[in-house]
């Protein structure tokens, strides 16, 4: 049976510096087009997925540093998403999980652990399920595999447009095309509104152990946080409280020493 973690407190101290340098950034050519990553120390690969509308220091910028002094961190900005241009295509959870797949065959860094947050955390579930092959552990937060995960009036709204996605933006000048930026968050719009990512089924079929993090308030239902760590055949269950959908920002100082507990233990196939 999984087993279900429940963090009660926030720990009040110890809190890592943030990542702030660019220049470990690379290119890989992926699906015609260019892919962005930075890599980080040395060691077994940590592999992060960013969020939707988000890039990679906007993401992890504060489970870098406290991970590259154990693994080689690999961070990717999936398409027409932050350094990595757009393409003339809808966004879609499979063809992102296809894209991290062919870059990690192509740096050869599999199997590794994946972080992911929000949708890069629907995405590494997908990579997952499609190429088990690629992943040892997972940790995800704030992920929903159905519209339904998300709160109805959130759903209404998007639909409506009335509460359309920000564009995204990589906080530095020239790194985006700004006239791409509304075609990027129409895209994601579109992204977010599929009505079925993976069912019960697929979610059995992840045999990879997966940490699933929420915040107690986050915009994903708790209901649909608890169903995903139920189907999950390997799974714990950590809800951060007082926490809303940022969990990898506000909360790093209770999730960081979660993440690299769990990523220390041995994966399934090693037990």
């Amino acid at each position: 049976m999984a087993i279900a973690i429940v963090v009660l407190s926030i720990v009040p101290s110890g809190g890592a510096p943030e990542a702030k340098s660019t220049s470990a950034g690379h290119y890989a050519m992926v699906a015609g087009y260019r892919m962005y990553y930075e890599e980080y120390g040395r060691g077994a690969p940590v592999v992060l997925l960013h969020g939707g509308l988000n890039t990679i220091a906007g993401s992890f910028a504060r489970q870098i540093p406290v991970l590259a002094r154990r693994y080689r961190v690999i961070a990717v900005e999936q398409v027409g998403h932050g350094h990595t241009p757009d393409v003339q295509m809808p966004f879609t959870y499979p063809q992102m999980a296809d894209d991290t797949a062919e870059f990690l065959r192509q740096l050869k860094i599999a199997p590794a652990d994946v972080v992911g947050w929000s949708d890069g955390g629907i995405i590494a579930l997908v990579l997952a399920r499609r190429h088990p092959e690629l992943v040892r552990r997972l940790v995800v937060s704030g992920v929903n595999v159905n519209l339904e995960g998300q709160r109805p009036e959130d759903v209404r709204a998007l639909r409506e447009g009335s509460d359309a996605p920000a564009p995204p933006t990589t906080g530095a000048a020239g790194d985006a095309n700004d006239a791409q930026r509304p075609t990027v968050a129409e895209k994601v719009r579109q992204l977010w509104l599929t009505p079925m990512v993976l069912d019960q089924s697929d979610l059995a079929r992840i045999v990879a152990p997966v940490l699933v993090v929420a915040g107690d308030h986050d915009v994903i239902r708790l209901e649909h946080t608890v169903e995903i760590f139920e189907a999950l055949p390997h799974a714990e269950l950590c809800i951060l409280p007082g926490t809303g959908h940022d969990t990898f920002q506000s909360a790093a100082r209770t999730l960081n020493p979660l993440i690299l507990r769990f990523l220390e233990e041995p994966a399934v196939s090693d037990r």
